[in-house]
């Protein structure tokens, strides 16, 4: 017979003798101890008995490894865990957080693809409540020690109802990774991407830049290449020169003489470019100008024929 905490006598599991202990123990996760959290003894011994629900929740923007690790070490905080995810949704988010990346369909489907997630909760809430708790059977909630503004605006902590009543696990952020990392990247090197895009077939429209960023970009992108094959050219020269013995100051000469021959035409071409943009912006403002008269005539005339006549 074997005595729990506060007295309980139960039964034995096994009438024979001990099981034998595992030759590897596993050491990954914190044992389930009766004493550590809120639970009779009864309660504790059924808990080892079934898997442990753990839940943890987050917005899953961006999927990234960071976000891998926590669920990993979510899934690995018992020897037998059913993981449960909950994602906010869009309107929650942009609401509380700001706006997102990809869309709420987006992240659910990548955490459907995490190997350590069980079950993905769509459209979780900001806070958790015993409700939402009992609805889903959740036995420990899993997420980082910082502290989460909740919704009421006066700075509470998200998960200060869980910690309160002995169900929140801390799992460790990864550093170096996070979602504002990932968009601070692209945004300091923004043209940069830009022009990644503009390479690959993508529109001004589809990138949202105007068309004057569009050809600045685009004659960037052409400077690039220049030097990149003058280099080329450069090297396959002197390889050239080496060989035929030509001497080193006739061959820097006549290499510089052609180079700046060469960067001459395209300042050339830059320059008429320049001018092919301005006389499209010129176009296109008396284009405007010349349709908002128009609309003008037609609105006056429509409203006082006389007047109009006389004004035109």
């Amino acid at each position: 017979m074997a005595r729990l905490p506060g007295g309980d006598v139960v039964a034995p599991l096994v009438a024979e003798s001990d099981p034998e202990p595992p030759a590897t123990p596993t050491t990954w996760y914190e044992s389930l101890s009766c004493s550590a959290h809120p639970v009779s003894g009864k309660e504790c011994l059924f808990l080892q008995e079934r898997p442990i629900r753990v839940y943890a929740d987050g917005i899953y923007d961006l999927f990234h490894f960071g976000h891998a690790r926590a669920l990993e070490q979510a899934k690995k905080l018992f020897p037998n865990t059913y993981l449960l995810v909950g994602c906010c949704s869009d309107e929650i988010t942009h609401k509380y957080k700001g706006k997102t990346v990809m869309t709420e369909a987006e992240r659910y489907e990548s955490l459907r693809h995490c190997k350590w997630v069980d079950e993905v909760i769509p459209d979780a809430p900001w806070v958790l409540n015993q409700e939402f708790i009992d609805k889903h059977n959740i036995d420990f909630v899993a997420h980082d020690s910082l502290p989460y503004a909740d919704a009421s605006g006066a700075g509470n902590d998200v998960y200060e109802f869980v910690k309160a009543i002995g169900k929140f696990k801390e799992t460790i952020r990864t550093d170096g990774i996070s979602t504002s990392d990932i968009i601070m990247r692209i945004l300091k090197d923004y043209n940069e991407y830009v022009k990644r895009n503009l390479a690959r077939g993508y529109t001004r429209k589809d990138l949202g830049v105007s068309y004057v960023k569009e050809k600045q970009l685009r004659v960037n992108m052409g400077i690039t290449k220049l030097r990149e094959k003058v280099k080329e050219h450069q090297e396959k020269l002197h390889t050239v020169a080496k060989s035929a013995g030509v001497n080193h100051n006739e061959w820097v000469e006549n290499a510089d003489r052609w180079v700046a021959g060469f960067l001459e035409k395209f300042e050339e071409g830059c320059h008429i470019m320049e001018i092919a943009i301005k006389d499209r912006i010129q176009e296109g403002l008396k284009r405007q100008q010349s349709k908002s008269k128009t609309n003008l005539e037609e609105t006056v005339s429509s409203s006082n024929p006389e007047a109009a006549a006389t004004v035109f």
